[in-house]
């Protein structure tokens, strides 16, 4: 049904890398939740309103609030498509993460008012018709249910979205809590114990732990995550293919928004090299991660000696002291400034977050091993948080 349906509505589906085939499919998404979910709006509401059941109502406002969602991640995407101007020179691509998020919170609202409903029916309980209609509806909406998550979840894997990722995760969630109400009906019929407004409060809570996991999941990107793996390594790998680059260091990833990325690192190449065939390379190399990553990256040339043995030896030996304290720091930029025992060694420290800002001990330790060698070198270092 999903390739059929992105056959039928969704022209080159397969150039998930093109932002308006991208556009295009997270509109499917957000208008086929608001035709499935007001369906079964409407469907479950009839059903509730003839049982008398406040958690077959709160199911049925719960697919209420999801068409409310899907409306909104359909005018996300919409607005996501805007071009840059002249007040936001990066695009509007981040409105997708806003809609995730106005999602979250209308999950949050409608959760906290069936917490009051069905409170109020735990405390003035009332008798719940069974009917073989009511069983149906509910079966039907578990189904269908179960498809939309299957659905949102595949377009959220094609397009990489962490809206229909949470919209999926919350329609795996209706087919927990409408089973839930489901339960509740039989156990009420084949053993008359009223536990409706039970199963409404379970419903509501589930509810609102699902709109609190999908915040975190959507405000992370807006506060500014770390940046996809995956594509870090894509990068790195793409830069590192052309031989005449020696390393690169201070990769920087900036996401605007879904297909809006902006990158800069540090590339090292050797300083015997023509600086002018050098800065031909590092264009050549922009347009290609470019072109291929759709990452729009700006290269920092760093030259490096490589024929002066006395750098070439502190070097290593910096690399070996640096590793027997911690195999995650890694030196970048190291450079010999000055001549005789005014000599410094300049370097950069990558220095992984969940180490701390050590960086007064690390630089005690480094000059202490320094001395054990018989290095008496000053050091400048500037330390640098990694991943």
């Amino acid at each position: 049904m999903t390739k059929l349906l992105l056959r039928f509505f969704v022209k080159n589906h397969e150039n998930t890398e093109d932002p308006a085939v991208r556009a295009s499919i997270g509109k499917l998404a957000g208008a086929t939740g608001i035709v499935c979910n007001c369906v079964l709006f409407l469907g479950k509401l009839l059903a509730g309103l003839l049982a008398g059941s406040v958690s077959i109502i709160a199911d049925a406002v719960n697919n209420l609030s999801d068409a409310s969602s899907s409306l909104v991640t359909l005018l996300g995407f919409r607005l996501a498509q805007q071009p840059a101007d002249a007040d936001h020179p990066y695009g509007h691509a981040r409105y997708e993460y806003l809609s995730g998020l106005i999602v979250a919170v209308l999950i949050l609202v409608i959760g906290v008012e069936l917490v009051k409903s069905s409170v109020g029916k735990i405390i003035h309980p009332e008798p719940v018709a069974f009917s073989v209609a009511t069983i149906a509806i509910l079966a039907v909406s578990i189904a269908v249910k179960l498809w939309m998550s299957l659905f949102f979840g595949a377009l959220g894997k094609k397009i990489k979205s962490t809206t229909l990722a949470a919209t999926s995760a919350d329609s795996r969630n209706d087919v927990i809590s409408t089973a839930a109400v489901l339960l509740g009906c039989l156990a009420g019929y084949f053993f008359s114990v009223n536990i409706d407004g039970f199963i409404g409060l379970l419903v509501a809570v589930f509810i609102l732990y699902s709109g609190i996991n999908i915040v975190k999941e959507t405000i992370s990107p807006l506060l500014g995550q770390r940046a996809d793996a995956e594509l870090v390594e894509k990068i790195l790998t793409l830069v590192l293919s052309h031989e005449k680059v020696l390393g690169v260091h201070d990769l920087l990833i900036h996401d605007y928004g879904p297909g809006r990325c902006f990158a800069s690192l540090h590339a090292e190449l050797s300083a015997a090299e023509d600086a002018i065939a050098c800065h031909e390379m590092i264009d050549h190399i922009e347009n290609e991660v470019m072109s291929e990553l759709n990452v729009d990256l700006v290269i920092h040339y760093d030259p490096v000696v490589m024929d002066d043995a006395e750098r070439n030896e502190m070097r290593k030996i910096l690399d070996e002291i640096i590793l027997e304290i911690d195999p995650r720091l890694s030196m970048h930029d190291f450079r010999m400034v000055g001549s005789g025992e005014q000599t410094k060694l300049v370097f950069d420290l990558a220095v992984p977050y969940d180490m701390g800002q050590q960086y007064g001990e690390l630089k005690e330790k480094i000059d202490k091993s320094l001395l054990e060698k018989e290095k008496p070198y000053q050091t400048e270092i500037r330390f640098d948080g990694k991943a």
